[in-house]
């Protein structure tokens, strides 16, 4: 959502500052009863919009660490093939209208399940499940524009 490590772990250090206040105000049950990842996704997701409201948005930089996966015998070709990846499919996501590409981001990069993205995002669980699948069906014509563009390009060649 921030682009940068160093926002990421400031909004991760805020929410958890709020999660364990409200938690003091929650009686037992409530917390029992409470999906903790979706929660705190959802407070993370507030802080970052409110965040985004105050400054201009981040631009995308070279956070995007793929050698973090990558093994010892990767050379500088596969490091900056992976890089590569990584900014297109970060592009891709910020095609996407806000509403979906977030549903997908949380869905399928970050790895929350459909209740817990339901209570992240505030919606019906029906509503999420709907926008994830918009979102990845936007992405495959995306894919599909891009690789029809990029035989057109060779066929010119």
């Amino acid at each position: 959502m921030t682009r940068r490590p160093a926002d990421a772990e400031d909004l991760a250090q805020d929410a958890f500052i709020r999660a364990y206040r409200a938690l003091q105000a929650y009686d037992r049950d409530r917390v029992n009863a409470l999906h903790s990842r979706g929660w705190l996704v959802s407070i993370v997701a507030n802080l970052a919009r409110n965040k985004a409201r105050r400054k201009l948005p981040a631009t995308a930089g070279l956070e995007v660490n793929p050698e973090a996966r990558a093994d010892d015998r990767s050379g500088p070709d596969q490091l900056a093939e992976r890089r590569e990846e990584a900014r297109l499919w970060r592009q891709r996501l910020d095609a996407l209208p806000r509403r979906y590409g977030q549903a997908v981001q949380l869905r399928h990069v970050d790895g929350l399940s459909y209740p817990e993205l339901a209570v992240a995002l505030g919606k019906p669980l029906g509503t999420v499940k709907s926008d994830v699948h918009r979102g990845v069906q936007l992405l495959r014509r995306s894919m599909a524009h891009e690789a029809v563009g990029i035989e057109s390009s060779e066929a010119r060649s």
